[in-house]
C-alpha cells in the first residue's frame, strides 16, 4: 500500500518544539516536514503591516532546527504563511533568514518560494467580473477599499504547495497558505485519496494540540488510500479518539465539514479507533470537488490612528461606581473635544475599558467578584496622529482627578507612565473576507526557485 509519512514539530514556527520528540520523528525517515508560520489570530496589525510577530532572532533560532533536521532527514521542509502574515515581504524576510542558516552551517538546498500577494487591481478586475463572493459577515467592498489596503493576501490550497514541491526543492517557503494545505498537499500529488488527506491535514495542522499534552508540539501523520494514523512523538503525549475527533472543530464552526480551495471535506462517517495508548486511526473521510475552485481573501487596511492612555484607580467607592465615573468622563470629554479641537463627534472614537472588570467578556461577563482596584485604559482613534493625541491629552485630567460627585473634594489617581499618552500609531482593520474564482490554481500566485 502506498504511503506517505508527515513529520509537523509544531502548531506554528514561534511556538517552539521539543528537540527530543522531533530527533524521534526524524528517526522515523517522513517523507516531509512541515510547519505553519502563522495565522490571523493575532489581528490584521501584522498584514496591514507587512511584518512578523515574531522576533528575528527568535524565529532564526527555530528555523535553524528544523533546516538542520530536514538535511539529516534527506526529505523537504515546508512552512507556509511565513512570517505570521504570508505577505511577500514575509516570505523574502524567512528566505533571507535561511540563507543566513545554510552557510552558518554549512548546508546546501535548493528552496523555492511561493508568494501569495495579491495586487489591488487584480481583485478589483475579479469583483468587476462577479468572480469575488462574500463569507459570512464580510464588510462590504469596493474599488476604493480594495486600492486601500496595504497588503492583500490569497491563501494558497494543495495545488499550489504541489507545483512547488514538483520543483524539487529542498525548502519551500511559502506565502499565506490554508494551514492544512502544506501537509494535504504532498499525499494528493502521491496519488492518494484526497479525502483522508485533507482530514489528516486537519488534524496535524496544530502539532500536539490533538493530543493529550498539546504543548509538546511533534506529531507524526500516517497517510495511506484509505485513511491516516496520528502519532505524537513526545513523551506523556497520548492521541485519543476524543483528542483527534474533537481539533475538526478547532477554528471550524462545523464538525463535520471543512471548506479548502476548490472544495471541502466532509467528515460525517469518519470513524476514529484507537491503535494502543498513543495512536489514532481514522478511515471514512471524503472530499467533494467544488463547481469553481476559489481562494479566500484577506487584506488589511489603516483604520486611522491611535493614542492610548492608563489610569489607576483603587478608592473603593470609586471602584464601586467605577462604570457611572466612566460614563460621566466619556461624555464630558467627548464635549470638550468637539468644542476646542473643532472636530465633529462622528471624527473620532473614545473608548474607556475597565481593566480587571468585565475587560474581556463586557457585558457577557458572569462573575461577579468584588474588586479591589481597576486600570483604565482609553483609546483613542482619529484620522491621524496628532489628533488622537490632542483628544487624549485632553483625557488626561479627567482620568487624574474626575470626581464622582461635583459636591465632593477633588480626587487624584495614578497614571502607570509619563508622559500617560503613547501613541500607537496606524490602527489596522480587516477589510476582507472573501474568496475568490480562479480559472487556473496559479493565476494567483508566484513561484521562484532559488537554485
Amino acid at each position: 500500500m502506498k504511503t506517505v509519512k508527515i513529520l509537523v514539530p509544531s502548531g506554528a514556527l514561534g511556538l517552539g518544539y521539543d528537540p527530543v520528540a522531533l530527533a524521534r520523528g526524524i528517526a522515523l525517515k517522513p517523507d516531509l516536514i512541515a510547519i505553519d508560520g502563522g495565522s490571523t489570530d493575532s489581528g490584521p496589525s501584522y498584514l496591514g503591516r507587512g511584518v512578523s510577530k515574531y522576533a528575528r532572532a527568535s524565529t532564526k533560532a527555530e528555523w535553524a532546527g528544523l533546516v538542520v533536521a530536514r538535511a539529516e532527514a534527506g526529505c523537504p521542509l515546508v512552512i507556509g504563511t511565513a512570517g505570521t502574515c504570508g505577505t511577500d515581504s514575509m516570505v523574502d524576510w524567512l528566505y533571507d533568514i535561511t540563507l543566513e542558516i545554510l552557510a552558518e552551517h554549512g548546508i546546501t538546498a535548493k528552496i523555492s518560494t511561493l508568494k501569495s500577494g495579491q495586487p489591488a487591481a487584480r481583485v478589483q478586475k475579479a469583483l468587476a467580473e462577479d468572480k469575488v463572493s462574500a463569507l459570512s459577515a464580510a464588510p462590504d467592498i469596493s474599488d476604493e477599499v480594495l486600492a486601500s489596503c496595504t497588503n492583500i493576501v490569497a491563501l494558497a490550497g494543495a495545488e499550489q504547495i504541489a507545483a512547488a514541491l514538483k520543483t524539487g526543492a529542498d525548502i519551500i517557503i511559502a506565502g499565506r497558505t490554508t494551514d492544512t494545505a502544506i501537509i494535504a498537499a504532498l499525499p494528493i500529488m502521491r496519488g492518494l485519496a484526497a479525502g483522508p488527506a485533507w482530514h489528516g491535514a486537519k488534524i496535524g495542522e496544530c502539532g500536539a494540540l490533538c493530543a493529550t499534552n498539546p504543548q509538546s508540539g511533534v506529531i507524526c501523520v500516517d497517510f495511506d488510500d484509505n485513511g491516516f494514523t496520528i502519532t505524537p512523538m513526545a513523551d506523556g503525549a497520548h492521541a485519543t479518539p476524543h483528542t483527534v475527533s474533537a481539533h475538526m472543530l478547532y477554528e471550524n464552526s462545523n464538525p463535520f465539514i471543512l471548506y479548502e480551495p476548490g472544495g471541502h471535506l466532509d467528515v460525517t462517517n469518519a470513524t476514529y479507533t484507537a491503535l494502543d495508548a498513543s495512536r489514532v486511526r481514522v478511515t471514512g473521510s471524503k472530499w467533494h470537488v467544488g463547481e469553481h475552485y476559489t481562494v479566500k481573501l484577506e487584506g488589511a487596511l489603516i483604520a486611522g490612528y491611535q493614542t492610548i492612555i492608563f489610569a489607576l484607580v483603587r478608592d473603593p467607592r470609586y471602584i464601586e461606581n467605577i462604570s457611572d465615573w466612566c460614563d460621566d468622563i466619556l461624555t464630558k470629554h467627548r464635549a470638550k473635544a468637539c468644542a476646542r479641537l473643532g472636530l465633529e463627534v462622528d471624527d473620532f472614537t473614545t473608548e474607556l475599558r475597565i481593566i480587571g472588570k468585565n475587560a474581556t467578556l463586557g457585558d457577557m461577563e458572569s462573575a461577579t467578584e468584588t474588586m479591589s482596584e481597576a486600570g483604565i485604559m482609553g483609546i483613542v482613534t482619529a484620522s491621524d496622529q496628532q489628533t488622537a493625541n490632542s483628544i487624549a491629552k485632553l483625557l488626561n485630567p479627567y482620568l487624574l482627578h474626575h470626581p464622582l460627585t461635583q459636591a465632593e473634594e477633588q480626587p487624584t489617581f495614578a497614571f502607570p507612565f509619563s508622559p500617560a499618552e503613547i501613541d500607537r500609531g496606524a490602527n489596522y482593520a480587516f477589510a476582507l473576507n472573501h474568496v475568490m474564482v480562479l480559472d487556473n490554481p496559479m493565476d494567483a500566485f508566484t513561484l521562484e526557485v532559488h537554485p
